[in-house]
This record gives C-alpha cells, structure tokens and sequence, in this order.
C-alpha cells in the first residue's frame, strides 16, 4: 500500500487563495469609500454596526446578497445576536469580499425569468401576478417593498413591461 502511494503523484500545492476569495482586489480608493459607507451606519458612535445592518451596508455598496447568505456569512446568528452583536470595519470587509465573488444575476436572467409569466408573448405581464410572485416567491419581499418597486411600472391594464421593468431594478 505504501508503494501505491508512493508511485501516485503527489498533488499540486494549492495556489494561495487571492485576498478577495477568487475575486480582484479592492482598491484603496474603494476600501476607503466603503469604510466611510460602513461610518454613516454606526449609530452608537464606537466605528461598529449591528449585525443586522450588514445586508443593508452590502446592498449600499452595490452588491445583492440575500439574507440568507448575509446570515450564513455571519455565522448563522441567533435574532437576539443579529439586533445586539456589533462588529467593526476590519471584520466587515472580508465579508464583502465574499459577497463580491458570488454570482449575480443579468438582465438576461431576469428577463428570461419574467417570460415565464408573459402568457401573451407580448412583453408583458400582469402587475397583479407580479406582486404575487414577489410576495410569495424566494426572497419574500414585504408589500411596501413592493409598492416601492412597482411605483411608475404598471400601465393602463396593470400591465408591466418586464424588459423595462428589469431596467429599472438594475439600476435602482
């Protein structure tokens, strides 16, 4: 069994992983637009912010985590430890970094998505199906943050033009 193993070739040493967890690295210009957005969340004044202003500052900084994967990030914490336990900038970052390497959705994605509800093949669908699947469907969102996100989207007939619709998403 030993010479088994000695004839098998040993394995390539792993690469280093690179800082960002397989994504680039971020610049010192953009580390320091982040730690000045992670600053305006601190309400106690102690440079820390709740773990449950985490999703928040992220979505801030132009990444889309779900709860889900902010939660597990912080290492699936109780409700009483998301509202009381704080953590500081130094911890924060690496916990972007990770973020910044999942992968994200394209237009193409979520217009494909969309066309599953377009019985019609024109382009459309009904906004009243659309708040359904918004309310009902992965990420549940709450009525308000759907009346803000519907707010201008829904035509004449509760229509809503999905391709301009998901335009609008992505730029929000």
């Amino acid at each position: 069994m030993a010479e088994a193993e000695a004839a098998a070739p040993a394995p390539a040493p792993a690469p280093a992983p690179a800082p960002a967890a397989g994504g680039t690295e971020f610049s010192a210009d953009q580390i320091e637009d982040f730690k000045e957005a992670f600053g305006l969340f601190d309400r106690v004044g102690d440079n820390q912010v709740a773990f449950n202003q985490v999703a928040d500052i992220m979505r801030a900084l132009g990444q889309n985590p779900t709860n889900k994967d902010v939660h597990k990030i912080l290492g699936n914490p109780s409700a009483d430890d998301m509202a009381n336990k704080r953590l500081n900038f130094d911890t924060f970052l690496p916990m972007l970094k990770e973020v910044d390497t999942y992968q994200k959705g394209t237009y193409d994605d979520y217009v494909e998505g969309l066309r599953v509800f377009d019985k019609e093949g024109n382009g459309t669908v009904m906004g009243a199906e659309l708040r359904i699947v918004l309310s009902t469907l992965g990420e549940k969102m709450s009525e308000p943050e759907i009346d803000a996100l519907m707010t201008g989207q829904e035509d004449e007939n509760g229509s809503v033009h999905y391709e301009a619709f998901v335009k609008h998403i992505m730029s929000v």
